[in-house]
C-alpha cells in the first residue's frame, strides 16, 4: 500500500529472498515503480483490492495517513485474522493499526535506519542496515525479525512507546547532519569563499569517521574541547554581524557540545561552565 521509494526498495529485497509481492497499490508515481523495479507484481489502484490478495500488508504511505489506510482497509474486509498488517514509519505507534488488530490481523512496524533519496540507492543500502522493529507479541515480532532478516537488514527490536524518540536520534543522526552541512556552506559564502562544499568536505569526512571510529566523544575538537571561550566569543560575534538568526543555533550546539566534552571528560566542570557563561548573552 503506497509503493514509494521504501516500500518498493523492500519489496524488491523481498522478491529476491523469494517472497512473493502479489499486489502493489498507489498513485501514478508508484504505478511506474512497480512496473520499473517489480515489473511481475500486479497494480492495483483500488488498495484494499491489491491488499486481500495478500498474506502480509504493507503499508508505505506518510505517517499521517496510516491510519485512515488502514482502517479503509479493514472496513473493506481487506484485512483479518490469519494476515498481518505492518506499516514503515519510524515514529508512528501500532495503535495507527488498531483496525486491523481489531479484525484479527497481527499488526507490526519495520523501519530501516536508512534514507531513501531513490529505490535504486534503497536497494543498495537497506542490506546491513539497522531494521527497528515493533510488534505487539513475540510471534509477530519473531516474523518481523525473519522479514528484516530477508531483506538484508539487521534486525532490533524497539518498544513501542520509545518510537518517537528513537526517531528523534534517527533525524539527529541524518537530517540535521546534513542541515549543518547546509549552514557552514552559507557562514563560508558569508566569508566571501566561493564553492565552499569542496573545501569543507575533507573537514566533514574526518570528523565523521572519527566520529565512528572513536566514538563522538573522543573525535570532538575544536573551541569547546580546548575550552576556548574567546574563540567561542568572537565566533558568535561575527555571527551576529553576517548571520544573525544563526547566532543561537551555533550557541545551542557550542552547549550541546560542551556537554560531549564534559560526559567525556575532555573538559571540567569549571571550563564546562565558562562555556556556558560565554554562551549566556547569546540564547
Amino acid at each position: 500500500m503506497g509503493a514509494g521509494r521504501v516500500a518498493t526498495a523492500l519489496g524488491v529485497l523481498l522478491s529476491r529472498a523469494g517472497h512473493d509481492v502479489v499486489a502493489a497499490s498507489g498513485r501514478d508515481a508508484s504505478r511506474a515503480r512497480v512496473a520499473k523495479h517489480l515489473p511481475g507484481t500486479r497494480f492495483e489502484t483500488n488498495g484494499a483490492s491489491a491488499a486481500s490478495t495478500a498474506e502480509t500488508v504493507v503499508i508505505g504511505v506518510p505517517d499521517d495517513i496510516i491510519t485512515e489506510t488502514c482502517e479503509a482497509l479493514a472496513s473493506a474486509g481487506a484485512v483479518g485474522a490469519g494476515r498481518r498488517v505492518l506499516h514503515l514509519s519510524g515514529a508512528a505507534a501500532l495503535e495507527t493499526l488498531a483496525s486491523a488488530r481489531h479484525a484479527g490481523a497481527g499488526v507490526l512496524s519495520l523501519h530501516p535506519l536508512q534514507s531513501f533519496p531513490d529505490v535504486e540507492t534503497g536497494i543498495d543500502r537497506l542490506p546491513g542496515s539497522g531494521v527497528a522493529v515493533t510488534a505487539g507479541d513475540d510471534e509477530d515480532a519473531a516474523f518481523g525479525t525473519n522479514l528484516a532478516r530477508d531483506a538484508g537488514g539487521r534486525p532490533f527490536p524497539l518498544r513501542d512507546e520509545v518510537k518517537p524518540l528513537y526517531h528523534s536520534a534517527a533525524v539527529f543522526a541524518a537530517n540535521y547532519l546534513v542541515t549543518v552541512e547546509g549552514l557552514a556552506e552559507r557562514v563560508l559564502r558569508a566569508s566571501g569563499v566561493e564553492d565552499p562544499m569542496p573545501l569543507l568536505e575533507p573537514l566533514a569526512r574526518t570528523s565523521f569517521d572519527r566520529a565512528f571510529a572513536l566514538g563522538p566523544g573522543d573525535a570532538l575538537t575544536g573551541p569547546v574541547v580546548r575550552a576556548d571561550a574567546g574563540t567561542i566569543g568572537r565566533n558568535l560575534e561575527a555571527l551576529a554581524v553576517s548571520a544573525p538568526d544563526l547566532v543561537r543555533v551555533y550557541a545551542a550546539l557550542a552547549a550541546a557540545a560542551a556537554a560531549v566534552a564534559f560526559d567525556a571528560e575532555r573538559i571540567d566542570a569549571g571550563q564546562r561552565r565558562t562555556i556556558e557563561e560565554t554562551l549566556e548573552p547569546w540564547r
